[in-house]
């Protein structure tokens, strides 16, 4: 049902991406039409993303994962910073990890707890993810802001760079030690023998889903580079600042598609993936996507730091502790889920008043 509305969506949002442009239709009725046709596009790239990863080997496809993960949000941020909306970035990436966290997670605990009354998960998993998390988002982003009160902007970028390098760095070596040198070492024996019993089958063959990859991720780049000069428009309509738009509608948009397969997985009770979904994409987005803005800022004439402001950091380091508590044990029911969404709720509230 999801594929053919996506398919619905692309067939008619494409043309109508390049017509309203064409002939310079409402802001507002072209951010819509764009950030549904993104939307669409962002459940293709993820379908050939898994295809890929089971043709071509587990280790292969933790790379293809990482790489177009959060491609569709990445595409999104490189134009905004072309754009000169360093702010609008910054809170994007606040926005997904407050997202992935707060919203994917309470949904999926709450969608499956609703039909399960407990579900679990790899607790070896959660416990490596929670220090995963502590250092990626409390250590990587609050540590910049205590230190760059007493730097100047050149120094504040120098700092930015090496902090991004480091966590470039350290995100390579978490593929390596999980897809490599550890993998499957953490894993239950019953875990392990059904997944020696379950032989995954591509949806798509390896020359189609090449084919559908390359032309979605093309497709993104065209209608987010429309969807940026939006941005400005649609703000002064709504009344939404910078900082709102970045948080919740480029966050939601950009892993719209990822957030619903969670969501289904936790209704399957298939609750390792569904984490994996929010806190792994999560830790692409600390670890990978945010330094990689950085560095790529330096091509433009206005560079990124790595600094947010206190309310961001706050927000973050909230959602980081709150979601470490209640998954440290790997075990999961509806409230927990409630618990979730309705801190993300009263974060969302805030910005907006902001």
């Amino acid at each position: 049902m999801m594929n053919k509305l996506f398919i619905i969506l692309i067939v008619i949002g494409l043309p109508l991406s390049i017509i309203g442009s064409i002939f310079h239709w409402s802001a507002v009725m072209m951010f819509i039409i764009y950030c549904l046709t993104i939307i669409a596009l962002a459940g293709f790239i993820g379908r050939a993303t898994e295809s890929l990863a089971i043709v071509m080997g587990p280790r292969i496809g933790g790379l293809l994962n990482a790489t177009f993960g959060n491609a569709v949000e990445l595409i999104i941020s490189i134009f905004s910073l072309k754009a000169g909306l360093v702010g609008i970035v910054l809170a994007s990436l606040t926005g997904s990890v407050l997202g992935n966290l707060l919203l994917v997670g309470g949904l999926s605990f709450f969608v499956g707890g609703l039909k399960y009354k407990r579900q679990s998960f790899n607790v070896n998993d959660a416990r490596h993810n929670a220090g995963l998390l502590i250092f990626s988002v409390i250590v990587a982003f609050v540590v910049p802001e205590v230190f760059t009160h007493t730097m100047d902007n050149q120094e504040t970028m120098g700092l930015s760079i090496g902090i991004s390098i480091v966590l470039i760095l350290l995100y390579l070596s978490m593929l390596l030690f999980k897809l490599v040198t550890h993998r499957g070492v953490y894993q239950k024996n019953n875990e392990s023998k059904t997944m020696n019993q379950e032989e995954e089958v591509p949806e798509w063959s390896k020359k189609k889903a090449v084919i559908i990859l390359a032309l979605a991720t093309i497709a993104v780049a065209y209608v987010s580079e429309k969807l940026v000069h939006t941005f400005s428009a649609v703000g002064e309509t709504f009344g939404w600042t910078e900082l709102f738009i970045g948080i919740i509608i480029v966050a939601i948009v950009g892993n719209a598609a990822e957030h619903a397969s969670a969501i289904i997985m936790a209704f399957k009770n298939k609750m390792d993936v569904a984490v994996e979904i929010a806190v792994g994409s999560t830790l692409q987005v600390a670890m990978f996507v945010a330094p990689v803005l950085v560095l790529a800022s330096l091509f433009f004439p206005v560079s990124m730091p790595l600094v947010f402001t206190w309310p961001e950091l706050i927000s973050m380091v909230t959602a980081v502790l709150l979601v470490i508590m209640l998954t440290v044990d790997g075990d999961s029911n509806w409230f927990d889920g409630l618990v979730l969404f309705a801190a993300y709720v009263i974060m969302g509230i805030g910005f907006y008043m902001l």
